[in-house]
C-alpha cells in the first residue's frame, strides 16, 4: 500500500471530514478504472476506506443525528442499506483474481454506481441536516468520535476480504441485503 497514504484525521467537523473521504473514493475509484494505475493497491485502499468510513458512520455518526433529530430513522436504515449494497459490490470487486479482466472493470463499475448513489443522497439527506440542525460544537465532538473509530478500523484491517466477507453476510442475516441465491 505503498502508493496510496489513506488521510487519518482525528478531529474536524464530522461533515467535512466524511465529504473528505468521499473525495478520496471517487479518486480510488478512477484509478481503479485506469489500466496504468496500480489497481491492487488502490482496490486494497478502497477496501479499507470505505469499510472503515461506512462501519463507524454506522456507530458513530447516524445514532447520534437521529437523537439530535437531524435524521430520521429511516434515513439513518436508508443510509445503513446503501452501505450494505456498496459492500456487497465492494466484496465482487474484492473477489475478482485479476485487474486487468472484463470481470474486474464490470466490478469497478458496479461499484461506482453503488458508492456515487449512495455519496449523492447521503450528502443530501444526511450531511446537510446534520449541518443546519446540529451546532458546530456537536459536529466537531462527532468529528472526533468517528474519526477515532474509523482509525481504529484502519488499524484492524477492515478492508480485509475476510472481514468484508463477514460484513455482507451479516447484512444479509440483518435483512439489509435481500436474499439472493441466484448469484450463489
Amino acid at each position: 500500500m505503498t502508493d496510496y497514504e489513506i488521510p487519518r484525521p482525528t478531529s474536524g467537523d464530522v461533515v467535512e471530514l466524511i465529504l473528505e473521504d468521499h473525495r478520496l473514493f471517487e479518486a480510488l475509484l478512477r484509478d481503479l478504472r485506469d489500466a496504468t494505475a496500480d489497481r491492487e493497491a488502490a482496490r486494497a485502499a478502497l477496501s479499507a476506506v470505505l469499510i472503515a468510513h461506512g462501519e463507524a458512520e454506522e456507530s458513530k455518526v447516524y445514532p447520534n443525528l437521529q437523537r439530535k433529530d437531524a435524521i430520521t430513522d429511516h434515513e439513518a436504515e436508508h443510509g445503513e442499506e446503501e452501505h450494505a449494497e456498496g459492500n456487497e459490490a465492494l466484496l465482487a470487486l474484492l473477489e475478482c483474481k485479476g485487474t486487468d479482466t472484463q470481470k474486474f472493470d464490470d466490478a469497478v463499475e458496479d461499484l461506482a454506481t453503488a458508492l456515487n448513489h449512495h455519496i449523492g443522497e447521503e450528502e443530501q439527506t444526511i450531511l446537510n441536516p446534520a449541518r443546519t440542525e446540529v451546532s458546530q460544537e456537536v459536529r466537531e465532538d462527532l468529528g472526533a468520535k468517528w474519526t477515532a473509530e474509523r482509525n481504529r478500523l484502519l488499524d484492524e484491517g477492515a478492508g480485509s476480504l475476510t472481514n468484508v466477507r463477514e460484513i455482507v453476510a451479516k447484512a444479509h442475516k440483518d435483512g439489509l441485503l435481500p436474499a439472493d441465491d441466484e448469484d450463489e
